[in-house]
């Protein structure tokens, strides 16, 4: 089997379950070659069986290659967004360190660094410093960690 060539990569955020051929997927996929029908029912098929709010909006990682064929990995909902489910907020703090919008627990934090892990690019840090990570968003989005 002849290896394939790489045309090209885009990153898209695309809502779970939803996707639809739009001017946004469009342009990003259409100087690819890519299939943009295809590319949303494989995304739906993917994403139909995650346990989300239908409209999360999720990351993806797109290859594609010179014979119109394609790959993508579809990553775990922004850190922010998790945050913003476990405090039940809507929006961070315009003035993050002066005003606070709301806090979240330390198991919290844990559970939302475990989720992160399942990324595959994340997979290899250490929990700990995902809880790190996590803490530092949670601060810039105007949350406080309590025990």
């Amino acid at each position: 089997m002849a290896a394939r060539v790489v045309k090209g990569v885009c990153r898209l955020r695309v809502s779970a379950g939803q996707a639809k051929p739009s001017p946004a997927i469009g342009q990003a996929l259409g100087p690819l070659g890519v299939n943009m029908m295809e590319f949303c029912k494989q995304f739906n098929e993917q994403t139909k069986t995650y346990k989300l709010d239908r409209g999360t909006i999720l990351p993806v990682h797109l290859t594609a290659f010179e014979d119109r064929t394609f790959a993508f990995e579809v990553k775990t909902p922004p850190t922010s967004w998790y945050l913003k489910q476990a405090a039940g907020i809507q929006a961070g703090s315009s003035e993050p360190g002066k005003t606070s919008v709301g806090t979240i627990s330390a198991r919290a934090v844990y559970e939302i660094a475990q989720m992160k892990r399942r990324d595959a690019t994340l997979a290899n840090i250490p929990l700990e410093s995902m809880c790190k990570t996590v803490i530092g968003t949670a601060k810039t989005m105007g949350l406080e960690v309590v025990d």
